[in-house]
C-alpha cells in the first residue's frame, strides 16, 4: 500500500489523466443505466406495478395485450382455480383523447379495471374512482404537464366518449404513452362503441386479459386447463412483449456493455505502458528481496483505487444531475442498479489490470537491471 500510493504522489499528472478519463467513462456508464432503466420502466410502469403474477390472453395474441380479447368465460374458469378475489378483468387499449375545448391531441392507454380490486392505481391526488362513479377516470400525473387538471373532460377521438378526470395517479404509463384508467362499467361502455371482434373474444364483454395472482401450484394447474384455449403468461413475459421494449433495451444494454469493456481497455493499455516504463524499477525491487506478490498487490491497488475514487465522483455527479433532469425525461437509477453496475465497474477495472499484473510477473531482476544499466 506503501508503495502504491507514494507513487501515485509522486506522478500526480499521470495518474491525474486516467482518474479524469474514468471518471468520464463511469460517468457515461452510469448515466445511459439510469437512462436504461428509467425507458423501460416508462415503457412497463402500470404492469410492473400490478399485484399480479400472471396473465390469461386469447390464444394467438403472441403474449400482447393489445391483440387479445378475452371474455368472462375465462375469468370465471380462472377464478374456479386461484379464488375469485385473485381473479381480475383486466381492459387495456390504446386511443388518442382531446381535452373538451382543447386542441391538443394526448395519446393514451386506457384501462379497465375493477375499482374496489387490486389493479386500481393509487392516487396521489383528487378522489378515486367507484363501480358507480360513472364516466370518473384517473389518469398519469405526466398529463398534468400537458394542461390536463381534475375536473377536464377528455374526448376519446376514436369512440367519440368522454370521461372526466377525477384524480391523478403516479407513475402509470403502458409503451411511452399515459395511462387512463376507469371503471368496468366505462369499459364495457368503450367495448359495445367498437365493433365486434371475432376470435377467443366470444360474446359479452371483452377484456384484454385476465390478471391474477397465482401460486406456483396454481399456475401449473392453469397451464394444464388452458392449453389450447388460451394464453398463460408471466408478467415477465408480459413486459418482454410490449411494443419495442426488447429492442429498446437491447440496443442500451450493448451500448452499457461496449462502454464497461471501453474502459477496460483503456485502463489496461494505461498500466501496461507505465508497467513497461517502470520495468527496471520493479527488477531492482525484486534484487533487492521485494515480493513479485507485493507488487502485484501494488498494482492492483492504484487501480482500485482510481476505480473506486472515479465512481465517487461520478456516482455523486449522475445524481444530481438526475434531480435537474426534465420531468419528462425517463431516468431511473434505484440503489440496487447503482450498486450493480459499480461493482461491474469495479471488476471490469481489476480484469483490465491483469495485462500488467502478468507483464510483472514476467519481469526479471537480472535482466531488467541490466536494461537499466543500458
Amino acid at each position: 500500500m506503501y508503495l502504491a500510493l507514494r507513487e501515485m504522489r509522486f506522478a500526480k499528472a499521470r495518474y491525474s489523466l486516467i482518474a479524469v478519463i474514468m471518471l468520464l467513462v463511469a460517468f457515461l456508464v452510469l448515466f445511459v443505466t439510469g437512462l436504461a432503466k428509467g425507458l423501460a420502466y416508462d415503457n412497463a410502469a402500470s404492469i410492473q406495478n400490478q399485484a399480479a403474477t400472471h396473465y390469461v390472453l386469447e390464444q394467438g395474441a403472441e403474449h400482447r395485450f393489445t391483440r387479445s380479447q378475452v371474455n368472462a368465460s375465462l375469468l370465471d374458469q380462472a377464478a374456479a382455480i386461484v379464488g375469485e378475489e385473485h381473479a381480475e378483468p383486466f381492459g387495456l387499449a390504446m386511443t388518442t383523447v382531446v381535452p373538451k375545448g382543447g386542441a391538443q391531441k394526448l395519446d393514451v392507454t386506457l384501462m379497465g379495471v375493477n375499482p374496489a380490486g387490486w389493479l386500481t392505481p393509487q392516487v396521489v391526488s383528487g378522489s378515486g374512482i367507484t363501480a358507480e362513479s360513472s364516466g370518473a377516470v384517473l389518469v398519469d400525473r405526466k398529463l398534468a404537464d400537458a394542461g390536463v387538471k381534475l375536473g377536464t373532460v377528455l374526448v376519446d377521438q376514436a369512440s367519440g366518449l368522454s370521461w372526466t378526470v377525477s384524480g391523478f395517479v403516479k407513475d402509470e404509463s403502458f409503451s411511452h404513452s399515459a395511462v387512463v384508467a376507469m371503471n368496468l362499467q366505462d369499459w364495457a361502455k368503450l367495448q359495445a362503441a367498437k365493433p365486434a371482434v371475432s376470435g377467443a373474444g366470444g360474446e359479452g364483454v371483452r377484456y384484454s386479459s385476465i390478471a391474477l395472482q397465482a401460486t406456483h401450484a396454481q399456475s401449473d394447474q392453469l397451464a394444464a386447463a388452458l392449453g389450447g384455449k388460451a394464453e398463460f403468461i408471466s408478467k415477465s413475459d408480459a413486459v418482454s412483449a410490449i411494443s419495442g421494449y426488447k429492442e429498446e433495451q437491447g440496443s442500451l444494454l450493448m451500448m452499457i456493455v461496449f462502454l464497461f469493456v471501453i474502459s477496460a481497455f483503456v485502463l489496461a493499455v494505461f498500466f501496461y505502458v507505465i508497467t513497461i516504463q517502470k520495468t527496471g524499477q520493479f527488477g531492482i525491487l525484486k534484487a533487492i528481496g521485494t515480493r513479485t506478490r507485493y507488487l502485484i498487490q501494488s498494482v492492483t491497488l492504484q487501480v482500485l483505487v482510481l476505480a473506486i475514487g472515479s465512481l465517487a465522483i461520478s456516482c455523486a455527479a449522475v445524481l444530481a444531475l438526475a434531480t435537474i433532469l426534465p420531468s419528462g425525461m425517463p431516468f431511473q437509477l434505484t440503489g440496487a442498479t447503482l450498486t450493480f453496475t459499480c461493482l461491474a465497474f469495479i471488476l471490469m477495472s481489476v480484469l483490465g489490470s491483469l495485462l500488467s499484473v502478468w507483464q510483472v510477473v514476467r519481469i526479471d531482476a537480472l535482466d531488467a537491471i541490466g536494461r537499466a544499466a543500458a
